[in-house]
């Protein structure tokens, strides 16, 4: 008689065909990350560098996995946010807050932070 893997002959144990599996330990990375999304390309004047270099945007936050965003997790507030400066102000051009504290800018091509009065990137050596 066999029963369960297991080989059964008048009441004695003859035969055991059980396989042991291993398991391996997976490795999951998941988290919330902000994402920005423009919502109005057309520049408007920022309330703290006086240049036309900001747009109306908004900061969600999305649940990722392996760094992939996959499920909204909380919608942001639209706020104007210079691409210059960092500054940000809401859509009646009320200060907020500014991403740069240290009154550094930011270049407009390469994200860069430039320090002082450069007249050209450092990272992407374009002109300021």
């Amino acid at each position: 008689m066999i029963l369960n893997g297991y080989t059964f002959q008048s009441d004695t144990f003859l035969h055991c065909d059980v396989s042991v599996h291993r398991t391996h330990p997976m490795i999951f990375i998941a988290g919330v990350h902000p994402k920005t999304k423009t919502i109005d390309r057309n520049p408007r004047l920022c309330q703290l560098c006086g240049e036309a270099e900001a747009y109306l945007k908004r900061i969600d936050h999305y649940l990722s996995i392996f760094f992939i965003p996959i499920l909204p997790v909380s919608r942001g507030k639209p706020a104007v946010i210079c691409e210059r400066c960092g500054g940000i102000s809401d859509e009646m051009g009320h200060g907020i807050g500014i991403k740069a504290t240290t009154g550094d800018l930011i270049c407009r091509r390469c994200g860069g932070e430039l320090k002082g009065e450069f007249a050209f990137c450092p990272y992407c050596g374009k002109p300021v």
